[in-house]
């Protein structure tokens, strides 16, 4: 059987380590005005330690300019004070280069719970067999990349601000340098298979997506020294 969801959605929160029950809880972290790349719902992001064009140490940035990039969690849309209408405004997604009026910080919350556990689609197949499915499973593995400023990758959805990443199948290792390890299928019974090559036939348009399955992070900026570049 193939799998129903054709769209990359890029990280749901679901549950977190130990069966603990998720409560989507975040917290309040800042982008700096003007910064110059774009950050859709679902999308990991990183503290910036370095500095760059666009950005100042101490802010959030894109977290996804490389698959083994630390994450301090993912984004979960934020809040400004419009510079033409000057009124307060919510977005599900921060657009690049975005400037509040008076050039004033731009308030971004992030999921940060360092064991929380995430639905993400898969890229392909996870295997050939249900055998090599199986073996990929502890593995770390990378999201689509979206390089900084670009946008054009990995990126989202102007309207619903939800990015579109997925878990890129050929990415996976055996090591510990991937920005997320997988868990186990996410146990969606119309998304629930791993083996299965996408449909060509059109008339099974509507089932030639990839499995959902279950990541934690695993290169996290809360343990390590947690440097990163921008």
């Amino acid at each position: 059987m193939a799998n129903r969801n054709t769209v990359g959605f890029g990280l749901i929160p679901s549950g977190a380590l130990g069966a603990t029950p998720s409560t989507g809880g975040q917290n309040k972290y800042k982008i700096d005005s003007g910064y110059g790349s774009s950050i859709y719902l679902g999308q990991p992001v990183q503290y910036d330690t370095a500095g760059g064009a666009n950005d100042n140490p101490g802010y959030v940035i894109n977290g996804q300019d490389a698959i083994t990039r630390p994450t301090i969690g993912v984004f979960n849309g934020c809040f400004y004070t419009d510079a033409n209408t000057l009124k307060p405004t919510f977005s599900s997604f921060f657009a690049r280069t975005t400037a509040p009026a008076n050039s004033e910080d731009i308030d971004a919350f992030i999921i940060d719970n360092p064991f929380q556990q995430y639905n993400v689609q898969l890229s392909g197949r996870l295997g050939a067999t249900a055998a090599a499915a199986q073996a990929l499973f502890g593995q770390t593995l990378g999201l689509t990349v979206s390089a900084n400023g670009a946008g054009s990758v990995g990126s989202g959805s102007t309207i619903s601000g939800q990015s579109n990443s997925q878990l890129t199948v050929g990415t996976a290792a055996t090591g510990i340098q991937n920005q997320w390890r997988l868990l186990r299928v996410a146990e969606d019974p119309e998304n629930e298979d791993l083996i299965t090559t996408a449909q060509t036939n059109p008339a099974l348009a509507n089932f030639s997506g990839f499995a959902t399955v279950v990541v934690v992070a695993n290169k996290s900026q809360w343990f390590g020294d947690g440097q990163v570049s921008a």
